[in-house]
This record gives structure tokens, sequence and C-alpha cells, in this order.
């Protein structure tokens, strides 16, 4: 299960290295390079409810098999995009098909894991396998950066044969038992979930290009909210609905599932930003970006082992409330670094920030999970997965709205200073921030004439700009993660009991005090 699920967080940031690859040879738009990153963390957004459910019915080692095949197939496709016109709608086509194929993977994966091991083992093994997405999910960059610059950009979507190879067999190999449940698929509800999720984020990924006062940013956002709580609604009523919402009748639940939303505003959007703050700013190589991410996942990769023994004793409230407060801690001291341009002064912040994501993630997932509802683990885990993507997608949309958004106005300034007239000026750094933020080449001068002169002589000032756009990002996750903070007081506290746990008290007979015991 761990080399199923190992393609689906890898594929959430390796693309972010590749970027400046893609767009080059591809000729993306930056809103283009955007959705080819979004439409992943979208797709798996959507659907991952839909994935828990279809394991439910239909049985987790049928979906695993399935979506690995489906993943695979669109991760093949993906590296082979044609160039020209259509490359664009290939990209996020069948990047959105991807998307569906790890929600269908990753929930059915969740399940076998919670089925094959007994209780007093169990919540050993869902931090290993929670702490492993997260880890997978850092060393992305990595990867993807090692095969740009050894081979292809393509290789970041081919990498993922063998992988899945060695999953099919590892599962076949096993011959994990199918348990199914009985109960019907809630259609409606799958697409009124799809259908809000992507209208709301379409929204916040559009508002640059749109405006925030374009009325149809706000019909995407407002309608596919709208449509979110129609499915809220919608769900109470079904009796075999894709979500039980019941599940949030738990205060300790729903705690954990807010602390994920706030941490994820920040987990996945980091690679993509910080690796092409690296190439812009920094003017580092993808290796040399995804070495300055290595900061970050070292502090992961320790705190999350620590947060594993501090649920296991204390509960999750204790870990929520440390990877919140050093987070924030850690984003914001990053931030106030990032106009420094030096990329080994900035390590220290880097894994401090790291360090915070890891007390949550793990023990969030786990805990959440421990708190099923009735024999569905693929319910709960379709709820904590959904919010985790979705708040990736938002985290993504809004952090790149306003990296565009004031890019473009600083680097507007900064021509202005040069003695360009403000249309010039406007019109050249919007031509600038386009390139910055889609593919992180700001080497090659936009223009003629005493524009491209102006452009070239100011390019040392601009990667400053970029870097100064950066902090507002870097500063809203700080921001994201004190937030988090404030919900992680309302956790009511306790290891959560899990339903064998409650078996087990009721098997266990009363004694009365006055009885003789042996």
């Amino acid at each position: 299960m761990m080399f199923a699920v190992a393609m689906t967080f890898i594929d959430q940031t390796i693309v972010s290295i590749a970027a400046p690859d893609i767009v080059r040879e591809l000729g993306l738009s930056a809103s283009g390079m955007q959705w080819v990153v979004n439409a992943y963390l979208l797709a798996l957004a959507a659907f991952f409810a839909l994935g828990g459910r279809l394991a439910d019915l239909y049985g987790p080692r049928r979906l695993v098999v399935i979506g690995t095949l489906v993943f695979v197939i669109s991760s093949v496709l993906c590296g082979c995009v044609p160039k020209g016109d259509a490359a664009q709608a290939w990209l996020i086509a069948f990047r959105t098909v991807q998307g569906l194929g790890a929600a269908l993977l990753f929930p059915a994966a969740l399940a076998v894991v919670v089925a094959v091991f007994p209780r007093e083992r169990r919540g050993r093994a869902l931090a290993l396998f929670f702490g492993l997405s997260g880890a997978l999910t850092a060393l992305g960059p990595l990867l993807g950066g090692w095969l740009t610059a050894g081979w292809t950009w393509r290789a970041v979507f081919w990498v993922n044969v063998p992988v899945a190879i060695v999953a099919l067999a590892l599962t076949a190999w096993a011959r994990i038992a199918d348990r199914k449940r009985a109960g019907t698929l809630d259609v409606p509800g799958a697409v009124l979930i799809a259908l809000g999720m992507g209208l709301s984020v379409l929204g916040f990924q559009q508002a640059w290009a749109w405006g925030w006062d374009s009325a149809a940013t706000w019909i995407c956002i407002v309608g596919g909210l709208a449509i979110l709580y129609v499915f809220v609604r919608y769900e109470r009523g079904v009796r075999h609905p894709l979500i039980d919402l019941r599940v949030f009748q738990d205060r300790a639940f729903t705690v954990d599932a807010v602390v994920l939303f706030f941490a994820m505003l920040a987990f996945v959007p980091l690679f993509f930003f910080a690796s092409v703050y690296a190439q812009v700013s920094l003017s580092a190589s993808p290796n040399q970006a995804a070495l300055f991410l290595l900061y970050f996942f070292a502090g992961f990769a320790i705190a999350s082992q620590w947060g594993g023994r501090i649920l296991d004793k204390q509960g999750a409230r204790p870990a929520l409330k440390l990877g919140t407060v050093v987070g924030a801690v850690g984003f914001a001291l990053w931030a106030g670094k990032l106009t420094d341009l030096s990329m080994h002064d900035q390590w220290p912040y880097a894994a401090l920030a790291g360090a915070g994501i890891g007390f949550i993630l793990a023990p969030a997932s786990t805990d959440a999970v421990n708190r099923a509802i009735g024999p569905s683990y693929g319910e709960v885990t379709g709820v904590t997965q959904t919010v985790r993507n979705y708040a990736a997608s938002v985290g993504l949309a809004v952090f790149g709205t306003i990296l565009t958004h004031v890019t473009n106005n600083n680097v507007t300034n900064t021509l202005e200073s040069r003695g360009l007239p403000s249309n010039v000026a406007d019109n050249v750094a919007h031509s600038i921030t386009e390139s910055v933020t889609g593919n992180g080449d700001s080497s090659t001068p936009t223009g003629s004439g005493a524009a491209a002169t102006a452009t070239r002589n100011a390019m040392n000032a601009i990667r400053m700009d970029f870097a100064e756009a950066n902090q507002w990002v870097f500063y809203g996750m700080a921001i994201a993660l004190g937030v988090g903070f404030l919900c992680a007081l309302r956790h009511p506290g306790g290891r959560a009991v899990t339903r064998e746990d409650a078996a087990e008290v009721e098997r266990t007979p009363s004694h009365s005090p006055a009885a003789p015991q042996s």
C-alpha cells in the first residue's frame, strides 16, 4: 500500500520543480501552468469522498488496483503530451484524470491498512502511513529536480510506471481480502461536491486574471460555496450518504479537520512557491531549488516521528498546538529572510516551518481516522483527505493570486522609477509577471528598444521585487497556521477511543466494589 500511495503524494509536488521546463517547451501561460499543478489537487479534493465510498461498497483491494491503473495510464499520457496548441488542454485534462486515480487509490489503501493491523498495532501503522505520505510530498521536488536536470521533464510523469508495477505485484502477492459493505452509491452527492469544489477554486484561481471586482470571480466563488451548502443539506436526508456527516458531532474530529485545512493551506502550495522563488530570486537550478526544499523536509521528517509519539502518549491536542505555533513562527521568520537572497541563511527557518507541519499532519489525520463512525473508515478518510486536498487547491489559488498581483505592482514601480512611462511599465511588468510566476525564467527581457534596455538593467531589482512578493505569501502561510492554533485550542484532548476499544469495554464484565477479586 505504501508503494501504491507513493505515486499519489509525490505527484502533488514533483511537477513544481519541472514547471519552468514544461512552460518553456510547451509554451504554456502562467495561469495554464498553475492549472497543471492545481488540476491534480482539485480532482483529488473533488473525488476523494467518492473513492472512500467506492472502497466501502466494492472492496478496497479492487479499488487499489483500479486506482493504480487509472493513475499510471494518465501519468504516461501526461508525459506524452504533444507540442502545439493542444498541449495545455491535454496536460490539464490528464492531470485531472491522475487526480481521479489517486482519489480512488488512497482511501482504499488506507482501508487495507486499517483492516490488516490489529488494534494494538494500528496507531503505529497509521502514524507511519500518514508520516510517509507527508514525507513523499516533501520528497517530490528532489526527485523532480534530479529527473528534470538529468533527463527530461517528461520523466516526472513516467517515473510512476515502475512504481505502479511494483505496487500491483505486491498487491497481488499479499492476497488482500475484499470486505464489502451493503449500500448504494450517492451519485447526486458526488456530483454536487465535485461541482462545488471545482467552481469555488476556479474563482480563486482566476481572480488575478478576471479581477476581484469581476462578477465572474464572485459568481464562481459564491456559487461553488452555495453548491457545497446544498450538498451538506442533501447529505443529511440520504439513507446511504456519500459522507456521513454525523462524524462532525465529534468535536475532536471537527477540530482535526479544521486544523488540517489551515495546515494544508501552507504545506502543498509551499513547494510550488518556494521552488519558483529559488529559481527566480536566487537564480537556482532545478536541482538547487530541490535541495533548498530539503531543509523544510528535514524539519518535517524529525517532527513527524516526534508528533506520533506525542499522539500515542497524550493524544492529538498537544501535537496540534505545538505544530501550529512552531509552524507559524517558522513561516513568519522565513518570510523575513526571503529578501536576503541567500539560500543557506534561510535553512533554520525552513526547517522550523517544516517541523510545525510535521507535528500536525500525522497526529491530526490518525486521530480523525480513529474516530470513524460505524464500520466505515473509507468515509471518514474521504472527509479528512477531501479537506486536505481542497485546502491545498485553495492555498495555491489564493496565494498564487497574491503573488502575481504584488509582483506586478512591484515590477511596475521599479520600471517607472527607471524612466519608463506608466502604461509601458505596466505592460512590460505584466509580461514579466507571467514569466516569473509561470516558468521562473526572468532572464529574458520583454519588449524592445528602451523598454528592453530598461528591463535588462533592472533584472536584479526585479528579482528582489519577486522576493518581496513571496514575503506576502509566506506571511499568509504563517497567519493560516496562527488561525489553526486558535482552532487547536478547541480540541477536547484525550486519545480517540476506537470501535475495538469500545467493544472491549462492553465485553469486560463489571465488578461490584464489595465482590472478592482473585
